[in-house]
């Protein structure tokens, strides 16, 4: 079992590719391939749509197409089944009198008694134990604990210039699902927060950013088209892209 979504995500993000250079090679429209990304297959019009869409998808991006429609197949199509029959009624069973409800009655009482003396027990041993033995046990780990200093954040500002970016942002690992991906147009920005940040950024030169208050240069904004950024709380620089 895999995950269909992140294999998915993680091969088109290797190969530097987004969804509008997929939606114009497969025809999948990108809100298609968004939401095979995200597994909400409720999105797509029937399981028919979702297993063709995934095996052109996979195909796509160099994976075999096969193996994700069976992975779905196994989770999902397989699930409804099972789903089927739980939601049938049962037939209920009617209890026949016999030695069968004696026998349950007296292993009631028997555990009430049992949990009587182990109440009675514990309450005299407490007792038995005397004052002084209380005052010790209050006595210890009466030092409270130092708090650990906050980690600082790093909150980052990204705005969209001129023509707009295209922008995919992680909160602590790049192999997790995104916390935003999406095309940031001219004048619109969006506030991301966390200890440590990477962004994707198709089109940099057309981006700005702002760490805790300080606008930052996007690294090598004017040489390429494509960037990883490393955010943390003290700084923006570039980073390999994930192997």
């Amino acid at each position: 079992m895999f995950e269909i979504g992140n294999s998915l995500r993680e091969a088109r993000l290797r190969q530097g590719l987004d969804f509008f250079e997929i939606e114009q090679s497969t025809k999948i429209r990108g809100k298609y391939l968004r939401a095979l990304e995200d597994e909400q297959f409720e999105v797509l019009p029937a399981q028919t749509y979702v297993k063709g869409f995934l095996r052109s998808y996979a195909d796509h991006l160099g994976l075999d197409g096969q193996l994700y429609v069976d992975e779905f197949n196994s989770r999902y199509v397989r699930g409804e089944l099972e789903e089927e029959e739980e939601q049938r009624p049962l037939k209920p069973r009617v209890a026949r009198p016999g030695r069968g409800g004696a026998f349950q009655n007296k292993a009631v009482l028997i555990t009430l008694v049992a949990i009587a003396g182990l109440t009675i027990f514990v309450f005299v041993a407490w007792i038995s134990g005397g004052p002084g033995d209380q005052n010790t046990v209050l006595s210890v780990n009466t030092k409270p604990k130092k708090k650990a200093p906050p980690k600082p954040t790093a909150k980052l500002v990204a705005k969209g210039v001129k023509g707009g970016a295209y922008v995919v942002v992680y909160r602590g690992t790049r192999t997790g699902k995104p916390i935003y991906e999406g095309t940031l147009e001219s004048g619109q920005g969006h506030r991301f927060v966390g200890h440590h940040l990477w962004v994707y950024v198709f089109a940099p030169a057309n981006l700005r950013l702002k760490l805790n208050g300080r606008s930052r240069v996007v690294p090598g904004a004017g040489t390429g088209s494509r960037r990883w950024l490393e955010v943390t709380p003290q700084r923006v620089q570039l980073a390999a892209a994930p192997a």
